[in-house]
């Protein structure tokens, strides 16, 4: 008799792969709107400084603007900081809170849990299934960034585009984290859904205050937002101790769930 290596995990992935379809055709869309668009406003008369100066006072720094007329300012701008950002928080929110949560609203954890699984291998895989889909996306846009570059002009190096990519999936893991923690923690779907939105909004409203004015440029050592994209990874390449901190909170989050979920009782 054999046993399956990983079905939770299995049985998740190929259960959605049409949904990850949608969103890996999303994620590649953001990226082949916005990178080759630099190259016909990077010239001598592109209008950057224009654009900014048109915008109302602070938008700019508030969605990160601040330096669109260089390739790798433009590029963590639109692609990754904005929505790059936007859609895989969305759907780690979507993927975390169904993960668990929604299993045990519907009454479908109960059936899993009876036939001998164990909490913690439901913990285990199905946060696993979640960050492989946030991989997967994060993948999707390296590669069509690398496919790009050249093209468009932007110009990056493949080592920067790396670091920015993994700071994008950091954010994305972050949030799946707290979706998939909070919702074995609550059984249910609505709480895991703000919390993994909520971590994300957090960081990025608090990075947006914190570019407003130096006198509250402290607040941007809260932000999540911040220690991903603060030191412009694809201009100056990753920094491994804020990398470090989004990927270690996003484990010390998805065990503190795993504990909690073990000791409470589980009912649809």
């Amino acid at each position: 008799m054999t046993t399956s290596i990983l079905p939770l995990t299995r049985r998740a992935l190929v259960d959605s792969w049409r949904g990850l379809l949608g969103w890996t055709l999303g994620m590649a869309a953001v990226v082949l709107l916005y990178v080759p668009l630099y190259s016909s406003f990077s010239g001598e008369d592109a209008g950057f400084e224009d654009v900014i100066k048109s915008l109302p006072e602070g938008l700019a720094s508030t969605l990160g603007f601040q330096d669109l007329s260089s390739g790798a300012g433009y590029v963590q701008a639109t692609a990754y900081g904005l929505m790059g950002f936007a859609l895989i928080v969305i759907a780690a929110t979507l993927w975390s809170s169904a993960a668990i949560a929604g299993d045990e609203e519907s009454g479908s954890l109960e059936l899993t849990l009876a036939h001998g699984i164990s909490r913690s291998q439901v913990m285990l895989e199905r946060s696993l299934a979640v960050i492989v889909r946030l991989v997967w996306l994060a993948a999707v846009v390296f590669i069509l960034v690398m496919l790009l570059n050249e093209p468009s002009g932007v110009a990056l190096e493949p080592a920067n585009i790396l670091a920015g990519t993994l700071a994008l999936l950091g954010l994305g893991i972050l949030s799946g984290s707290f979706g998939l923690a909070v919702g074995a923690i609550t059984g249910r779907r609505a709480y895991a859904s703000a919390a993994a939105a909520g971590i994300a909004l957090f960081g990025y409203v608090l990075n947006s205050v914190a570019n407003q004015s130096a006198d509250v440029d402290w607040l941007h050592n809260f932000s999540p937002y911040y220690w991903a994209f603060g030191n412009t990874p694809l201009s100056d390449g990753a920094d491994w101790g804020s990398l470090g901190l989004i990927y270690g909170i996003s484990a010390l989050v998805l065990v503190i769930g795993g504990v909690v979920f073990n000791r409470r009782d589980v009912s649809a």
